[in-house]
């Protein structure tokens, strides 16, 4: 069981099962919505059990963005598919994955490059991403 949390305690959520690998998402909404980039994993829905409120963004047509009310921590984005992406700083303690690769290179941030020699895509990479559309 892998658990983790907003900043303030009042969202809490355990996973039970595998995580999939971190991928860095260098797309506008997750710089505007981070500040940086987002590294996020993922794990199938019926395997994620969220307590506390979690407000949820509707992010584009096709996705919204979950965090905490209270300190607005980013949680989770929520896509189309059966998996939902966890935010991996949000994670308690070392949950055993590492980062796999890069998507939406194409569109970081002018201001830091990426040389961590993992792939990198100019855009979504279903081979990362672990969208698994209906």
């Amino acid at each position: 069981m892998i658990g983790g949390s907003c900043l303030c305690g009042a969202v809490r959520y355990r996973v039970d099962g595998p995580l999939r690998p971190v991928i860095a998402c260098h797309c506008t909404q997750c710089r505007k919505t981070s500040g940086h980039h987002v590294a996020a994993t993922s794990a199938p829905r019926e395997a994620i059990a969220i307590e506390g409120e979690v407000t949820w963004y509707r992010s584009s047509e096709s996705a919204r963005r979950g965090f905490c009310g209270t300190c607005g921590s980013n949680l989770f984005w929520d896509g189309p598919g059966t998996y939902l992406a966890i935010m991996a700083g949000t994670l308690d303690g070392d949950a055993g994955i590492r980062l796999a690769g890069h998507i939406y290179c194409a569109d970081k941030g002018a201001y830091y490059d990426i040389a961590d020699g993992l792939p990198q895509s100019p855009a979504d990479d279903a081979a990362f991403t672990t969208q698994v559309v209906p």
